[in-house]
């Protein structure tokens, strides 16, 4: 979400909704609910974008699906339109508008006439109801309908924790069985005794809000028709191996594939135990049958957007699926993608691993940046959810933008790395002053990127026709996109190329556990066409999530290696990160209710 409180007053009306929609005195429900009324139907938005009717899965009036299969075996052959990525500077807690800006986007390149489609990541309940709220954009600039969107869409995120549990259950009903069956017995129930050893499962339970009283439990008390008892735990959905599957998978049948090569635990000579093993494979492909079709949606001012996939880049990949770009390229001139949090952590894994995993090639980057977070990477007062900015914030000062910008460059940096050319987008808000819009146009254009000031969240589309032209002539350009590294490069030279490269470190530092781990993964040839998908804070260039700016002097810490197979990554894990986000003392559930006159939902943003 983007500092909406600071925002100058100003009246826009939408070109494509016929009421009046002020971000300055409206909050987002309320932009949202006015805008609905004048939604294009589902099959409407579908036929305009170029499908039949027999490839639109309906959901209701207003959003549905896109038969994926049906849709590509017609436009398989299709040219395929520019390829645009939106990615950040480091965020402060707040977030520093990427959805908002990706929507912008989409609706600024049609202003100016191109066909246009965004590709979003589909909200989790976590944040929805903490504290930074739905990935549903902001102001002028949101994706309806944004109830719907906040609260569930069409049941994907539902499909990936049903699936992701049933494996769950799969492993602790046979630990149970083989805990209280002979041989002879178990082979009665045509099963095959696995040995998993309690010590070392890989995997927890899932569900998707921030709770923390949930990380570590101890499962199974009772008897022993009570289940094993051992150590478990949860994890946010969104992190679940199931979700990265989703989002790098191609079809079905590469889906089919990747769900089987889940490892859910060792047994107790070291040997992988996954979910074929458990003969849960089939069944959790059967609950996602239906997710692994792109959700259906549109901007304000009427525009298709596709949501599929989850955020969290930080634990997760983070990106919106393969499936959804594969798509949105076929279907338009320009498709606008979203990758998680800043460029070290987003963009990076969109580069190494989703490219290469769809063979898409960007031909643009945006990076997202504002006064406010530059500011902070200066060495600002702190920023922390729910309390007042300090005046900092709000009056001029270009020692501290001019100090924060080594944060952008770095994050200029590593786009250019990918051969790519970048566009920063600085993401308007009415008390950064021409002086620092200014200086932060010359730092970014003398690092080799256009700039853009949007004004997307005030003016919707016609606020991002600045940021569009860029978008356009980057795309233009020269592009030499390659990756960092290759799959032949070994795990231990990506990491700290990685870290290197990207982050700004000076070397990479493992504990024992993490590195004799890493030792055994490298040694197995089926490890080494993996891709590496890092874990790491997204508040910081480093692990740390106090040091900010661009660090110096610092070495990545490795505590931990987790893999997973199925998705195809190899995951090292730096510092002290949390598969399950906690919730904060002053929640946005505290706001949401419904209006019980029209039943809506209210207080959402």
């Amino acid at each position: 979400m983007t500092g909406k409180n600071v925002r100058k007053k100003a009246k826009v009306t939408s070109a494509t909704v016929k009421c009046v929609l002020d971000p300055t005195s409206m909050k987002d429900w309320q932009i949202a609910g006015a805008a609905e009324a004048y939604m294009k139907p589902f099959l409407t938005l579908g036929r305009e974008l170029g499908l039949r009717d027999d490839e639109l899965i309906p959901m209701g009036q207003r959003l549905g699906k896109v038969d994926f299969a049906k849709a590509m075996a017609r436009l398989h052959d299709q040219p395929q339109g520019k390829y645009i990525d939106v990615t950040a500077i480091t965020p402060t807690p707040l977030g520093e508008g990427k959805t908002t800006t990706t929507i912008g986007l989409v609706d600024g390149l049609g202003r100016i006439g191109k066909k246009v489609v965004g590709a979003i990541r589909q909200p989790s309940g976590g944040p929805t109801f903490n504290v930074k709220g739905s990935a549903a954009g902001g102001g002028l600039a949101q994706c309806l309908p944004l109830t719907e969107l906040s609260l569930g869409l069409t049941g994907d995120i539902d499909a990936i924790a049903n699936a992701h549990n049933l494996a769950m259950v799969a492993l602790t009903a046979r630990m149970q069985h083989e805990a209280n069956y002979d041989d002879a017995k178990l082979a009665g129930s045509n099963m095959r005794r696995l040995n998993i050893d309690p010590a070392r499962i890989q995997m927890k339970w899932v569900m998707d809000y921030c709770a923390q009283a949930l990380r570590n439990i101890t499962i199974g008390k009772g008897g022993k028709m009570d289940g094993f008892e051992m150590d478990s735990g949860f994890q946010i959905t969104v992190s679940s191996e199931v979700m990265a599957i989703l989002a790098v998978s191609k079809d079905l049948r590469d889906f089919r594939q990747r769900i089987a090569r889940i490892v859910v635990a060792l047994d107790k000579s070291g040997r992988e135990i996954t979910t074929r093993d458990l003969e849960v494979d089939g069944a959790m492909t059967a609950w996602m049958v239906r997710a692994l079709n792109p959700n259906l949606l549109q901007t304000i001012e009427g525009r298709p957007v596709f949501v599929h996939a989850g955020p969290f880049a930080n634990i997760a990949i983070g990106q919106s699926s393969i499936i959804a770009d594969e798509l949105g390229t076929r279907l338009s001139d320009y498709l606008v993608t979203e990758s998680g949090f800043a460029a070290d952590i987003g963009f990076e894994k969109f580069w190494n691993l989703k490219c290469r995993a769809s063979g898409l090639k960007p031909n643009a980057v945006v990076i997202v940046a504002t006064i406010r977070a530059l500011k902070m990477h200066g060495g600002g007062p702190s920023v922390k959810p729910g309390l007042a900015l300090d005046e900092a914030y709000s009056k001029e000062n270009l020692a501290l933008v001019e100090a924060g910008c080594q944060n952008l460059v770095a994050h200029i940096e590593t786009v250019r790395k990918s051969g790519v050319t970048p566009v920063v987008c600085i993401n308007h808000f009415y008390t950064d002053t021409a002086d620092e819009i200014k200086l932060v146009r010359k730092v970014a254009e003398q690092a080799g990127a256009l700039c853009a000031l949007s004004k997307h969240w005030l003016k919707g589309g016609e606020g991002a026709v600045e940021l569009a032209e860029a978008v356009v002539t980057a795309c233009e350009k020269p592009n030499r996109f390659h990756y960092l590294y290759e799959l032949d490069t070994p795990h231990r030279e990506r990491i700290e190329l990685i870290a290197r490269e990207i982050y700004g470190a000076d070397g990479v530092t493992y504990t024992d556990a993490a590195l004799a781990k890493l030792k055994l993964y490298e040694q197995d040839p089926t490890t080494r066409g993996m891709g590496t998908c890092m874990v790491k804070t997204h508040l910081s260039l480093s692990h740390d999530p106090n040091l900010k700016g661009r660090p110096k002097g610092w070495l990545l810490p490795i505590s931990d290696v987790l893999i997973y197979r199925g998705a195809g990554f190899l995951v090292p894990v730096a510092g002290a990160i949390k598969l399950m986000p906690g919730t904060a003392s002053n929640p946005s559930f505290r706001n949401i209710d419904v209006d019980l006159e029209t039943g809506k939902v209210t207080g959402l943003f």
